[in-house]
């Protein structure tokens, strides 16, 4: 049976917390409020999100005010995104009410039970959910924290009443250092985060930490294919013993994909585990989330859930909020948001989206994320959008971060013409909004991408669509 109310340094009984709507507190929150915790905090704006945790009893306040701190609030929960000079996190110093950051909390969540931690550059969300769901349907009740809802506001998480925890691990803020899984994913590593990272060596760095906190007799699931988790596995083999399970198309995987066969909106994939073939059903488009679906295959199978059951099993996942999201349907153009950010990930979901459209145009709505990302990684970004028929790109979402001065939205536009792209900029929201709708025609597809608030403009697109 799963534990109740944690314990540790801090007190989680009345937990407040800055920023409750967050993906990661906001999944943190719900399962401390099912656990029987008095629950409160704060986010910047109302959600569905902030509703939700009102539903499960929680208290939650609108704006960032001293106020809302309670006194008798046993410990205040923060994610590396608060400043410093937040007036919550400054009245808790005041009143000496301790303070845990956000990994903290879901370490001490994960206390006595099985934990299995995913991490890696891109794919976290979809992996994680694709585990949670499929343990889910196989009657194991799991508990899962993950980075976006599966269906309704609020499904980010869950208090199960089984032995399996199941949750993200965050390498942006090293805060995946905090975990002790007794199977850890990691899907790829590459350069991000480019305030936190300055260089590869201090990526691999990182990673090499967070696979020496597996338990002893624990298994390292990783990635064959994709040369940053290569290098990782050299390196890892190299130091420990640890039971590392590599999976991939390469020749050498120890759970080797034999065969991704895209079927529209779905693909089917054949892998060669223990000598036999086994082939399962992806409901979702792109050889990358086929790629995810055997590290979740792997990593159930090395908690010693039958290959067969689980492969069974991942068919009842039909996606997460913003990773290939259909918004719906205008006119014969459909509109689809993802959550790509990175080159990597624009270049795979665009990809996938090319293999499910046949003829069909993609059409796309890009917003960046962060100055210091665009600084880097700029260039890349404007050649992904070479996979897209046309592109129209919004000013950069700052999110937590200032502006960098000469770090533009024309960075990204500059490269993508210079790789032969259609891409032009929107002055604002409205215009963008204009633009794209404008551009489309029955049978297109629309995404709207990226971190950002581009996802709010699907629904605008479609009423557009039907002027």
């Amino acid at each position: 049976m799963a534990p109740g109310l944690p314990h540790s340094a801090a007190d989680m009984d009345r937990p407040h917390f800055i920023g409750i709507g967050g993906a990661g507190m906001s999944g943190i929150a719900k399962i401390l409020a099912q656990r029987g915790a008095r629950v409160a905090g704060s986010d910047a704006r109302e959600s569905a999100t902030a509703q939700a945790l009102r539903e499960l009893g929680a208290t939650v306040h609108i704006g960032h005010d001293a106020a809302h701190l309670a006194s008798d609030a046993t410990c205040v929960v923060v994610s590396s995104a608060i400043r410093e000079d937040n007036p919550e996190l400054a009245r808790a110093t005041e009143l000496g009410i301790p303070v845990v950051h956000r990994s903290d909390a879901l370490a001490s969540l994960m206390d006595g039970l099985r934990p299995i931690a995913v991490a890696g550059t891109h794919g976290k969300t979809t992996t994680t959910s694709m585990l949670a769901v499929s343990l889910k349907s196989l009657g194991l009740n799991p508990s899962y924290a993950i980075g976006g809802d599966l269906d309704v506001p609020g499904s980010n998480a869950d208090h199960g009443e089984g032995e399996i925890f199941v949750a993200e691990a965050d390498e942006s803020d090293r805060s995946f250092h905090k975990y002790a899984p007794e199977v850890a994913i990691i899907l790829n590593v590459e350069l991000d985060h480019h305030a936190n990272y300055a260089s590869m060596d201090e990526i691999y760095e990182s990673f090499e930490t967070f696979t020496g906190k597996i338990t002893p007799g624990g298994t390292l699931v990783i990635a064959a294919d994709q040369a940053g988790a290569a290098e990782l596995t050299r390196r890892v083999r190299d130091t420990t013993s640890l039971k590392v399970v590599t999976y991939g198309e390469s020749e050498g995987a120890d759970i080797r994909i034999h065969k991704i066969t895209p079927r529209g909106l779905t693909s089917e994939v054949t892998v060669l585990l223990d000598g036999k073939l086994l082939t399962f059903t992806v409901s979702v488009p792109g050889r990358h989330y086929a790629q995810n679906a055997v590290a979740a295959l792997a990593a159930g199978v090395a908690m010693g859930i039958p290959a067969r059951n689980l492969a069974s099993a991942l068919k009842s996942y039909t996606g997460v909020k913003r990773r290939l999201q259909l918004k719906g349907e205008e006119s014969g153009v459909q509109v689809i948001d993802s959550y790509a950010h990175h080159p990597t990930e624009m270049t795979a979901d665009l990809e996938a989206m090319r293999s499910a459209a046949g003829d069909a145009r993609i059409l796309v709505l890009f917003q960046p994320h962060l100055f210091s990302r665009t600084q880097e990684l700029g260039k890349e970004m404007g050649q992904a959008l070479a996979l897209a028929d046309s592109s129209v790109v919004l000013d950069i979402y700052p999110a937590r971060e200032d502006p960098i001065p000469g770090i533009t939205s024309a960075l990204i536009i500059d490269a993508a013409r210079d790789a032969g792209a259609d891409v032009q900029a929107a002055d604002d929201k409205d215009a963008a909004v204009a633009t794209i709708a404008g551009m489309a025609k029955p049978g297109d597809l629309v995404l709207t991408m990226g971190a950002g608030d581009v996802t709010d403009l699907g629904p605008r697109i479609l009423d557009q669509l039907k002027g």
